[in-house]
């Protein structure tokens, strides 16, 4: 990645042993390692909601296809991607439709 070798390594730790002495060096060690994690997990999600996104537009276009179509003489995979669609629709509505319900019965009546 970085194109490090051992003994740019061995340089590093003994500047850094030099500069910040053996009582900071391994606190910043340990600060700069989880800095690396933080943006390895960043880097993660944001690739993850990239490609959840993809897909999205993906399954909209292949629905938007489907529309042309009149939904007839549909590809397999096209008729599959439809189907991930409306099962997709169907379980983000779901939760709403629960929630209000909730809300509604939960709301205070009030008396006349």
């Amino acid at each position: 990645m970085f194109d490090i070798g051992f003994w740019e390594l061995i340089l590093i730790s003994v500047l850094g042993l030099v500069v910040l002495g053996p009582e900071r060096l391994p606190v910043a060690i340990r600060s700069v390692v989880r800095f690396v994690n933080s943006a390895k997990s960043m880097a993660n999600n944001v690739k993850d909601e990239l490609d959840h996104e993809l897909k999205i537009h993906e399954l909209q276009e292949n629905l938007k296809k489907a529309e042309q179509m009149g939904m007839k003489d549909m590809s397999p995979e096209l008729r599959q991607s439809v189907e991930e669609l409306k099962e997709a629709a169907q379980s983000v509505q779901q939760p709403y439709k629960s929630s209000d319900s909730t809300k509604q019965s939960s709301a205070p009546k009030s008396q006349d």
